[in-house]
């Protein structure tokens, strides 16, 4: 889509190039949901891609992925043998209702920061228990969990301009034993439910990430895998009613029917 009301776009070769934010500001990274819809109190576009942050950056405590990191990119990253939750970063990047050009244009920090419950990305990161960092235009960076960082449907932490710069996937995390499930009611459609289990090598314990569903993610942690009795009753008394996001894409019954189903067959794998 042609944005009729921008009129300069910017390219600046770090953020402090950008000091102040003022109305009708935008940052622009894929671009894939700024350019799908009208943008009518948007005049200045300011281009992410110039300031050409490495997308992605193993080290001994983690994976580093930059905001600016598309999609296709992390698809296609193969962790070492010994990060056994690696094939989430493949399983969530499937995750998503996108086309090819999409794939290959949509980030990971976009798809965070539109904060739509079934952004994958906040999914992925979620369960793997990541640090986001956060560039304020007016004071020192911060870190935020990926768990705190969605607040509600489309909400987020996020002041005006302040820039998501890069998410941190510990290594202890990529390390755990893991299990995936998701369903949509179309192929390739947008996610009704997402759930995932973890569990650290060598010991009983299950965290159990629910999102899609919800209108922002939820962490269970159990010492030990509990009955399936105990993790119903655990879902039930931390997820409120209110809490079940009810749209096109399924019923907040349906979406709650899913995440019990998905959390028990997670239960039952994870306790093997």
């Amino acid at each position: 889509m042609n944005l009729n009301t921008v009129t300069e776009v910017r390219r600046p070769a770090s953020a402090e190039d950008i000091p102040a934010w003022r109305e009708g500001y935008a940052w622009l990274a894929g671009g894939t949901w700024l350019f799908s819809t009208p943008q009518i109190d948007t005049h200045t576009l300011i281009d992410l891609e110039s300031l050409r942050w490495p997308a992605l950056k193993a080290t001994a405590g983690g994976l580093d992925i930059a905001a600016t990191c598309t999609i296709a990119e992390l698809d296609r990253y193969q962790g070492p043998a010994e990060w056994t939750a690696a094939p989430l970063l493949r399983l969530c990047c499937h995750a998503l209702l996108m086309s090819f050009k999409v794939y290959n244009a949509a980030t990971v920090g976009g798809n965070i920061c539109m904060s739509l419950p079934a952004g994958a990305m906040i999914s992925l990161t979620a369960s793997l228990e990541a640090i986001y960092t956060l560039w304020p235009r007016d004071g020192t960076p911060r870190k935020v969990a990926a768990l705190d960082f969605v607040t509600g449907n489309h909400k987020n932490v996020l002041a005006p301009g302040e820039l998501l710069r890069s998410i941190h996937l510990p290594g202890a995390a990529l390390a755990k034993r893991f299990a995936f499930r998701r369903s949509s009611l179309t192929h390739l459609g947008r996610s009704a439910a997402i759930v995932i289990g973890t569990q650290t090598g060598g010991t009983e314990d299950l965290t159990l990430t629910i999102s899609a569903a919800i209108f922002r993610p939820m962490q269970l942690y159990f010492d030990r895998v509990p009955t399936a009795a105990k993790l119903r009753h655990a879902i039930d008394t931390n997820v409120a009613d209110a809490d079940w996001f009810d749209d096109v894409h399924g019923s907040a019954p349906y979406k709650r029917h899913l995440t019990y189903y998905y959390a028990e067959q997670i239960r039952a794998e994870l306790a093997s």
